[in-house]
This record gives structure tokens, C-alpha cells and sequence, in this order.
């Protein structure tokens, strides 16, 4: 893990939930050293642990967990715990303003409010912060409940915290304002189209699955019980039939330097085991695998000749800006969708490859009503006469052979994967002991290649495997199709359909 988000993980006090939910004396005095520790040694209000953001995050986690972590102690060591809480929050009521908008800015606010009504003579702080915080769900929420960094689990985070500021205020006898009510009444379905089969979220743009539990606590809390939408949901569209969710990337990227070239990349979840996912995000692990998880080679998409449908470029800023932004994005990306009785059909498209090779990307995905078959096609498409004058160029110069292009589905590591002895399929093998078959009767080269599985809560990038189908595309318009099915409930084979008499 990079210095800078180990010490972020340090001074925000996270791991504070997870040692005091363990119950056990040894652990819960393991967090009391390390928490009169960093007392001790970060007294001075500059420094690491510092920012509004982190002092937000670690009010919050102290202010929860105060009765595991001042039981048991002595009046001096519990004297200085309040003081320092004390100190933090006068921190947090002058400089929540530096905090950056979005998450870092909520972060701070709700921490603010948390100690506003926890601690003595802090009352004051408590009605400005509440409106510094509509203000916030007015500027960092749309009506749709969406956020402009796309990201899932990033969504969860505020949702979590506007439900936790909620509560406290409510406490306090203090209605939240309402922008933040509406905010949160708006974020409750998108989250929950967001959310897989087995309760975790979408990984796109940054975003893990997010924390067990974190989500149905905040929805329940919330008490909102708005449906989630059919269409799309901050850019993403969903599919549930019978025990399979699949949930698809349908819009630009942002234009920040954490979005990712994923659109039309897609996640499969079969029960409670993750099937087709994208790699996800690499930030700690490192600048190198951060740049490379946000490439669309690095999602369950096509890419053509290794490019991203988006483009990064460097910017000047600082700390987060000074990373690679999305400089181009796709400017045109559609969506139908039709729901029949017959399952699901999602026909979207992009023009992401137009300015390098003239082809636009168009993605149909069928899932059936049992939730069994998910059949796809992948077609190239030189849509325009401009766009064909610029793939006939690059034929022109050279590639007789055509424009290269893979379509890739990263796997779960979960999942045992085996290459068919025509080397035409691949065996997916789940957990539970379901088989899938990921098959492609085109013209295109099927293999199985390693990848990797990137998730904040690992030590190091997991190894696992991708499926990629390989081709050229020497026309205006390529056509792929494939199948992921299933042929094997548990122990129970599942018959071929058997080809109707002539």
C-alpha cells in the first residue's frame, strides 16, 4: 500500500469498527493503546491525520465506539480523550471549508455534526453545519440521487454518512434541512440498483464492493421504499432474472483523474458468487496499477488495439488533480432496453474509437428469464462516411490484415476456469459447484489469459483469469457473438437442447 493511503487508512480511524465489532478484551484494549497512542503523539492540530476530511472520519469513528474505548480506563487517560475529541471538533468548525466537495467535504460536515452533538458547548456549530450540509447534497447530488464521479462504493460512503448526520441531528431535535432529506430519498433506489445478487456493489470507477452490512443499515435506517429504477441508474443498467444480476456501464466517464474507460463493460453475479468482473481499482496498490485498472483492457468490454475508449492526459494540480485525467470521452453513448417475457435485451452503443480508427462499438446483451443464458454481440461499425474514409486509411496504410480487437471477460478468482479441448469454449466452475460455459461460434481466436483482481480490502493484486475473444475487423461492419450459459446447477447437469427434426 502507498505511504500516502496507508496513512490516510491510519489517521481516519476505519479500522476503529472493525477491532471494536471483534468483542473480545484483548482486541478492545489493542484499539484503547492505539488510540491514546495517536492521543499522544498528534496533539497539535497540523501535520498527518490532520485534514478536515480524516478529522471528519476519525471524529466519527471515536464518538461510535467511545464506550469500547474509554472502558476500563483511568481519568487521566479518558480526560485526554475528550480533550482531544473536544480539540477536533473546533478544528472541524473552521476548516470544513478546505475540504474538497464531494466526499471529503461530507465527510468533514458529518463529523462536525456527530461532535456538535455528542460534546458540551459545541451546539452552536450544529444548525450551520446542517445547512453547510444541504448545501453540499444540493451542489455534490443531482435530483436522480447520482453523483458526478460515477463511482459506487463512493455513493454508499455519503449515503452512509448523510443517514449517520441524519440521525444525529434527529437526536438532537433537530430536523435535517431538505436538500438533505431529498438527497437521501433520492440516493436509496439508485443504490439498490447498483447492488449485485449477493448484496455487494458494482465495481466501477474506483469502487469495491463495498462493506458487508454498510448498505443495508444505511437503506433501513433511511426508510425509503422507492423500487429501484428500470432504466438507468447514475449510468448503469441492471438485470435481474432469477438468481443472476448483470449490471452494465452505459455513459461517459467523468472527467477526473479517478474515472475509468469502462463503458459498455459489464459485471455477472450468479447467486452469491461473483462470475465476469472487472479488475477493479488498483489506487492501493500503487500509481502504476492504478493507471493500469482504469485502462478499458481492464474491464469486461472490447477494446480496440489495446487503446481505451476514453483517453487520460496529464494535468498540474495537485494531490488527487495531479493525477491522469480523462481528457476525451465518448460523446454519444446510447441505450434500449426491452423487457419482454422472454427475459431482458440492452442494445447500447459508443463512438469512443471514432477519432482513432473511425468504428463505433455497439453492444447487445440478452439475459433470459431464468436468469441461465446470457447471450451477447459485439459489433464494430464504420457508421459514418468520415468514419469510413478513417478506418479505410488505416487498411490503407498498411494493416492488410485489418484493425485488431479483443473482447475481454476478466473472471472471478473464485472461479476455476478451463480451456475446452477444441479450444472453442471455456468451463467456469463456481463454488457452489455450478458450471458455466462461456462459448463463441465466430470467426475470432478464444483464450484463456491471466489478469488480476484488485480489491482494497487485499494485501497484494490477486491472480486470476480472462477470457478474451480476438479478431480483426477488415469491414465497415464486424460482427462477434458469444454465450455464457449455464450447464450445471450444482450437481445437476443441465441437457443441450437438442436440435429440432428437418
Amino acid at each position: 500500500m502507498p505511504r500516502a493511503e496507508f496513512e490516510a487508512a491510519s489517521h481516519g480511524f476505519e479500522w476503529l469498527d472493525d477491532m471494536t465489532a471483534v468483542c473480545d478484551l484483548r482486541t478492545n484494549r489493542l484499539a484503547q493503546d492505539w488510540t491514546h497512542d495517536w492521543v499522544r503523539r498528534c496533539r497539535l492540530g497540523s501535520g498527518a491525520g490532520w485534514t478536515p476530511e480524516l478529522t471528519g472520519r476519525r471524529v466519527l469513528r471515536w464518538i461510535n465506539n467511545a464506550d469500547q474505548l474509554l472502558a476500563g480506563q483511568g481519568r487521566g487517560k479518558s480526560d485526554a480523550f475528550r480533550r482531544s475529541l473536544s480539540a477536533q471538533a473546533v478544528f472541524l468548525s473552521r476548516r470544513w471549508k478546505a475540504a474538497r466537495p464531494g466526499l471529503p467535504r461530507f465527510e468533514a460536515l458529518a463529523g462536525l455534526i456527530q461532535a456538535s452533538a455528542a460534546l458540551s458547548g459545541m451546539e452552536s456549530h450544529m444548525r450551520r453545519a446542517s445547512r453547510a450540509l444541504a448545501r453540499e447534497c444540493r451542489s455534490s447530488i443531482d435530483s436522480q440521487g447520482a453523483m458526478e464521479s460515477r463511482n459506487p462504493e463512493e455513493l454508499l460512503e455519503v449515503f452512509f454518512l448523510l443517514n449517520w448526520a441524519a440521525t444525529a441531528l434527529q437526536a438532537a431535535g433537530q430536523p435535517p434541512e431538505h436538500e438533505h432529506r431529498a438527497a437521501v430519498t433520492a440516493m436509496a433506489p439508485v443504490l439498490r440498483s447498483l447492488r449485485h445478487v449477493d448484496g455487494s456493489l458494482a465495481r466501477f470507477h474506483g469502487g469495491g464492493r463495498g462493506t458487508a452490512g454498510k448498505l443495508d443499515w444505511a437503506l433501513a435506517n433511511a426508510a425509503v421504499r422507492r423500487v429501484p429504477r428500470r432504466q438507468l441508474a447514475m449510468g448503469y443498467a441492471r438485470v435481474a432474472h432469477g438468481r443472476t444480476t448483470m449490471i452494465v456501464d452505459i455513459a461517459p466517464p467523468a472527467a477526473s483523474a479517478n474515472a475509468h474507460a469502462s463503458t459498455l463493460a459489464f459485471e455477472l453475479t450468479c447467486g452469491m458468487h461473483p462470475l465476469v468482473v472487472n479488475c477493479g481499482s488498483g489506487k492501493t496498490f500503487g500509481r502504476k496499477w492504478r493507471m493500469v485498472a482504469r485502462t478499458t483492457s481492464s474491464h469486461s468490454t472490447l477494446d480496440v488495439e489495446g487503446y481505451s475508449s476514453s483517453r487520460f492526459g496529464a494535468s498540474g494540480g495537485t494531490l488527487a488533480e495531479s493525477a491522469e485525467r480523462i481528457v476525451h470521452a465518448p460523446a454519444n453513448v446510447t441505450l434500449e432496453r426491452n423487457d419482454y417475457d422472454d427475459g431482458t435485451r440492452i442494445v447500447a452503443g459508443h463512438d469512443g474509437y471514432q477519432g482513432r480508427c473511425g468504428l463505433d462499438h455497439w453492444r447487445t446483451l440478452r439475459v433470459d428469464p431464468e436468469g441461465g443464458m446470457l447471450t451477447g454481440e459485439d459489433v464494430l461499425f464504420a457508421t459514418s462516411g468520415d468514419g469510413q474514409k478513417r478506418f479505410d486509411a488505416l487498411l490503407s496504410a498498411g494493416r492488410l490484415s485489418g484493425v485488431p480487437f479483443n473482447i475481454r471477460f476478466h473472471l472471478h478468482p473464485d472461479v476455476e476456469a478451463e480451456l475446452g479441448a477444441e479450444g472453442r469454449d471455456v468451463s467456469m466452475l463456481l463454488q457452489n459447484g455450478e458450471i458455466w460455459n462461456l462459448s463463441c461460434p465466430g470467426d475470432v481466436q478464444l483464450a484463456l489469459e491471466q489478469s488480476v483482481f484488485l480489491e482494497s480490502t487485499s494485501t497484494s493484486p490477486r491472480a486470476t483469469n480472462q477470457v478474451v475473444l480476438s479478431g480483426f475487423a477488415m469491414e465497415y461492419s464486424t460482427r462477434v457473438s458469444w454465450i455464457i450459459a449455464k450447464a450445471r446447477r450444482g450437481d445437476v447437469v443441465i441437457p443441450k437442447e437438442e436440435p429440432a427434426p428437418e
